[in-house]
């Protein structure tokens, strides 16, 4: 039997190991939920070419996903309201950690790594209000929950780290939703909110559509390096509106909302489900598997035009141009307004592609 001082020196010694960095696991550029053939689930990393380097199973449906900047280690977030978030080593194929929110709390489906991957945030809210929460977790001592801070808001989805690397950018969705079956409550009174915060939980700056657009939930995020931000949204009121999907914004200035023509609007479906700059940052998209389209945008919002394919909505960024996943298992290059399937997987690719870069 192991002594008790040679368990000690052998775990002491298994954690001042060092972790391997992500050429282990194969030198992903991105990671991605998928549905299996046998229905099962898994989490994999890509390469810039859309070949896979690695793949992990997972016990439920994923959403996003959580890229430690530094070494071979994902947060995988359960499809909001999520129960779990697993910390997994990708170049040894193991579960980590099992993470759970404390009770009244539900994981929101993303999460990012800041501090240069000594923290973990992970969007939450309340069980009983919906009221936005960020779980706030110390990843050297084991993922260990340390705290948390409010988003300003109602039913918080996607957050992002300014590039300043000190200032949080939260989607507030708006919807206070049932924990059991995810039904809306409040769709005729809801509000979402784009809010910054600080490191503290300090509301810094907070902005808000006119009142038309009330009913249009802010979900996702992408951040350019010069701190723009591009916000898609969901429209939650009347059919065949044809509202904007998406926004961007800068600190101190107004919201521009870029609407397409509106035949194109309305082969959206009113539903954004991803969006991402492109590598050069000279333009943004967004997709809508809904409709099976991506719209490309001009960084000052102009419409620049469509891109046809059936059930896509994973977004990322390339070098010079996006990456688009799809429920067909297709990854594409668009550049240019021109898709390149890169790859076929036996795969359904879940809603994102989470960049290692980004």
């Amino acid at each position: 039997m192991t002594s008790r001082r040679r368990f000690l020196a052998a775990l002491l010694a298994a954690s001042a190991a060092p972790r391997l960095g992500w050429a282990a696991a194969g030198s992903p550029s991105y990671i991605a939920a998928a549905r299996e053939p046998d229905g099962r689930f898994a989490l994999f990393g890509l390469d810039q070419g859309g070949a896979q380097t690695f793949r992990v199973p997972l016990p439920a449906r994923g959403h996003a996903g959580a890229a430690h900047p530094s070494r071979a280690e994902a947060v995988a977030f359960a499809r909001r309201p999520g129960p779990f978030a697993l910390v997994i080593d990708c170049a040894a194929g193991s579960v980590l950690h099992h993470l759970t929110p404390p009770d009244g709390r539900q994981f929101n489906g993303h999460g990012i790594f800041a501090e240069g991957g000594a923290v973990l945030f992970t969007s939450e809210q309340r069980s009983d209000t919906s009221a936005g929460v960020i779980g706030i977790w110390d990843v050297a001592s084991g993922y260990r929950r340390i705290g948390e801070v409010s988003t300003h808001g109602i039913g918080p989805h996607d957050l992002r780290l300014m590039p300043d690397a000190k200032t949080l950018v939260v989607a507030n969705g708006g919807i206070a939703t049932d924990p059991s079956d995810r039904t809306k409550l409040n769709v005729p009174t809801m509000r979402s909110n784009l809010s910054y915060l600080d490191a503290t939980g300090t509301l810094l700056e907070q902005i808000e559509l006119s009142p038309d657009l009330w009913q249009n939930s802010i979900r996702h995020l992408a951040i350019r390096r010069d701190g723009l931000v591009a916000f898609a949204m969901q429209w939650e009121g009347a059919e065949n509106a044809a509202t904007p999907l998406l926004g961007l914004h800068r600190r101190g200035a107004p919201p521009v909302l870029a609407a397409a023509p509106l035949a194109d609007e309305l082969v959206m479906q009113g539903y954004a489900g991803s969006v991402a700059f492109a590598g050069d940052g000279t333009e943004v998209a967004i997709t809508s598997p809904k409709g099976g389209r991506v719209h490309r945008f001009a960084d000052d919002g102009a419409f620049i035009g469509p891109v046809s394919r059936s059930d896509i909505c994973g977004l990322a960024p390339t070098r010079t141009g996006v990456l688009a996943s799809d429920g067909l298992g297709g990854l594409l290059a668009i550049q240019g307004g021109t898709p390149t399937l890169l790859s076929r997987a036996n795969v359904a690719w879940d809603n994102h592609l989470v960049s290692l870069t980004t």
